[in-house]
């Protein structure tokens, strides 16, 4: 968990200091009140002195007036530490997710990504503003507490000895069992996602073969399993808070006791027993807070720790520090091996041919056969697992990535289109596109005719996913976003196959005219879309 406090800023720094000195200033005046009641009672009360115990009553209000002050001052710094810590740790997050390949976005999934981001942060979030106010308030208090319970009776002090070892022994056995429960209750939270986010995104096939029950009882299924072990994680709690009720209660009952027993030996005053009774409940008090501090350290440290696989795991996709400047655009695949893991069987095996620049190349094959994964090589969204690719004849890998890509345009078989309008979509393909080159990207790919129809054209609204366009639509607001771009190889995975033939000729015909000197490749299942 301490890794992930590099991520506190300036700011967020100054208040996360801040929020502990005004809490001093709130136990301080704590720990004098039972002092100055026993003051009040043997002194004011007994000697029958109004005048003691008004100077002392006035005392003790500024006293509680300094504890608000100081209570109310740590949970503005703590309240604006936290969230500007949160802030800032999602935001290294997503960028942390921008930098790694498809190999360990695969891996983590994006559901469990999701979590991470926003649960799991939220998490250690929380428990960081409990640690500036509550991990900071629980040991002054009880350390504060013991030492005035000393300095007011050694003699009561020795029930001290038996309650706190007792003590000490359950928060450890909390901290020890209850992070093991609580890294499961994560595990639950990324099943109850993958299942609404499949659910979600898949509702038109839900409903069309009538699995609504189906996917009920599957996310039944999870929904309790994630409550189970909720369930399982909060009756440690249950189960303690009677213990420490139960310790709290005996340790009131043998001051009193032996208290009493002092009293009429006139070894201590009857002031001082309360007033060690008070400190004994806000001992025993910041024990229990102590407790629940336990549990949402451990639940924070299971979050920490899934934040942190996010953090320390670096892209398989690595640039070489002396990377090598692009001459050419001819393509060329050597002895190339790929797979998807190293324990699943070559998705490529061998594969050696040429692309020289300029040329137009088709790509056809079946389904599964390896189509998309040969080009996903090219702008290395993947490595080769053996042999080697060569970009101007030079190895992908001795290359910039960003150069690399800024070179070559893909428009993948999976359409997709990101919430805004329609001009920012085209801009992911070039962001200081004129006016001129967004029509013309648009008109290249088919695409003007049903977005000037579009109320406010190129501000036309896209919804997530671009679910107000039809499947052809979005395919050919795809070609554009790369047209636009111009780039020196363009490669189009099946990404015309929602297109009516027509449609399909004029946007090749386009395409040709557009891209005279780059190199096109092709990737169709059909004969006819080469």
């Amino acid at each position: 968990m301490i890794k992930l406090l590099k991520y506190l800023r300036k700011g967020a720094v100054l208040c996360a200091i801040m929020a502990p000195i005004f809490m001093f200033l709130e136990v301080s005046m704590d720990l004098m009140q039972p002092k100055l009641m026993s003051d009040i009672i043997d002194v004011g009360v007994s000697n029958g002195d109004i005048s003691y115990v008004l100077s002392v009553g006035v005392k003790m209000l500024f006293m509680a007036f300094l504890g608000i002050v100081g209570g109310a001052g740590c949970s503005i710094f703590a309240s604006i530490s936290a969230m500007n810590f949160g802030q800032e740790l999602r935001r290294a997050i997503f960028e942390k997710i921008q930098t790694l390949s498809f190999k360990e976005l695969d891996e983590f999934k994006t559901s469990s990504l999701i979590t991470r981001v926003t649960n799991d942060v939220t998490q250690f979030q929380n428990m960081f503003f409990m640690a500036l106010r509550v991990v900071i308030r629980a040991p002054l208090m009880a350390v504060g507490g013991i030492f005035m319970a000393v300095s007011l009776s050694l003699e009561l002090s020795k029930i001290l000895l038996i309650i706190l070892p007792i003590m000490i022994v359950v928060v450890l056995f909390i901290m020890k069992r209850s992070f093991a429960l609580f890294s499961n209750v994560q595990k639950k939270v990324d099943n109850v996602n993958i299942v609404m986010r499949e659910n979600i995104l898949g509702m038109r096939v839900v409903k069309a073969f009538i699995m609504e029950g189906k996917q009920w009882n599957k996310f039944t299924k999870v929904n309790d399993e994630l409550m189970d072990a909720h369930i399982e994680a909060q009756n440690i709690q249950i189960f303690l808070w009677p213990i420490v009720t139960l310790l709290l209660n005996f340790g009131v009952i043998a001051v009193l006791w032996f208290g009493g027993n002092l009293a009429n030996a006139g070894g201590i005053e009857v002031g001082k027993i309360m007033a060690f009774v008070n400190y004994l409940m806000q001992i025993m008090n910041s024990l229990m807070m102590v407790i629940m501090i336990a549990l949402n350290i451990s639940r924070a440290k299971a979050s920490a720790d899934r934040i942190n696989e996010v953090f320390e795991r670096e892209s398989s996709i690595k640039e070489e520090k002396n990377k090598e400047n692009i001459d050419g655009f001819d393509v060329e695949f050597r002895n190339v091996f790929f797979k998807y893991n190293e324990d699943g069987e070559d998705v490529l095996s061998d594969i050696s041919f040429t692309i020289s620049e300029g040329e137009k190349v088709g790509i056809i094959g079946t389904t599964g056969s390896g189509k998309s994964s040969l080009i996903s090589l090219i702008p290395r969204l993947y490595d080769v697992t053996n042999g080697e690719i060569l970009f101007g004849g030079k190895d992908v890998r001795k290359l910039s990535i960003k150069d690399l890509r800024h070179y070559i345009g893909v428009v993948p078989q999976d359409n997709t289109l990101f919430s805004g309008t329609i001009e920012e979509n085209f801009r992911f393909g070039k962001g200081d596109a004129t006016e001129e080159e967004l029509i013309r990207a648009a008109k290249n790919s088919e695409a003007y005719e049903f977005i000037s129809e579009k109320e406010g054209d190129f501000q036309g609204v896209v919804e997530q996913r671009g679910k107000n366009f039809s499947g052809g639509q979005k395919q050919r607001l795809c070609i554009g976003r790369t047209l636009i771009r111009n780039p020196k190889i363009l490669i189009m995975d099946d990404s015309t196959s929602a297109l009516d033939m027509a449609t399909e000729a004029r946007l090749q015909e386009n395409i040709k005219n557009e891209i005279k000197d780059s190199t096109f490749i092709l990737v169709a299942q059909r004969i006819a879309a080469l």
